[in-house]
């Protein structure tokens, strides 16, 4: 993901039901989220400190403990072949099975999740699963000094996105996914009540997209085949 938070409000609700299953997940950060908040008293240098102990803590939340980070500008990401190859690292790394993104897409209808830091993430990320980590002769550097072979990850589920082809009922997770928000207070301890009142608008909208019952949650994402 390209800040912290970016996971929570897309799919902490799915992760713990991940985790609750016994799948390992590992988060990725190519940010400190340095140009967040809304405390003039706080420096750059220092709030992308108090984001990462957030992430942490949110991770925590849905069972999470591996959170790694790329350190990119907050703001300034590009979807280069520097970052495609150093998604495509931590891809060879911890072999995953899936791969959670932003949409590189620009969603009209609710243009929060097309930050352009969303979009340059997920464009590199999806070109560092294909073609990017499995091919071996990409990026040569990886297996030559690091000795990290090549990995196709199967699927690739985008967040944020104008297109959903898949929904969680995250009903029963729905707390949890509030707790890991909270935890990012610099970002969301203003919002009090607000929060899941806000959160139980989008989700219920996906929900009936779904065509759940009334009353339930989802989330929402574009699952790709990628194997």
């Amino acid at each position: 993901m390209a800040h912290p938070d970016d996971v929570d409000f897309g799919a902490a609700g799915t992760v713990a039901g991940w985790t609750d299953r016994g799948i390992e997940v590992v988060y990725l950060m190519v940010t400190d989220g340095d140009a967040g908040g809304f405390d003039d008293g706080i420096t750059r240098a220092e709030m992308g400190v108090l984001r990462r102990e957030e992430q942490r803590a949110a991770a925590k939340c849905v069972g999470v403990s591996d959170v790694r980070w790329l350190g990119y500008p907050d703001g300034r990401v590009e979807a280069t072949l520097e970052l495609r190859r150093d998604i495509a690292r931590v891809i060879r790394q911890v072999r995953p099975d899936r791969v959670l993104m932003p949409s590189p897409e620009r969603n009209y209808e609710r243009i929060y999740p097309s930050h352009p830091d969303h979009r340059a993430v997920g464009s590199a990320a999806l070109d560092a699963v294909y073609p990017d980590a499995r091919n071996p002769y990409a990026f040569p550097e990886l297996l030559a000094d690091e000795g990290l072979g090549a990995w196709t990850a199967r699927e690739v589920w985008f967040t944020g996105g104008p297109t959903a082809n898949h929904y969680v009922d995250i009903t029963e997770r729905f707390d949890r996914k509030v707790n890991a928000l909270r935890a990012h207070a610099s970002q969301t301890g203003h919002m009090g009540d607000e929060l899941p009142e806000m959160l139980r608008g989008w989700l219920t909208g996906n929900a009936a997209a779904a065509g759940l019952p009334a009353g339930r949650l989802a989330e929402s994402f574009q699952v790709i085949d990628t194997a």
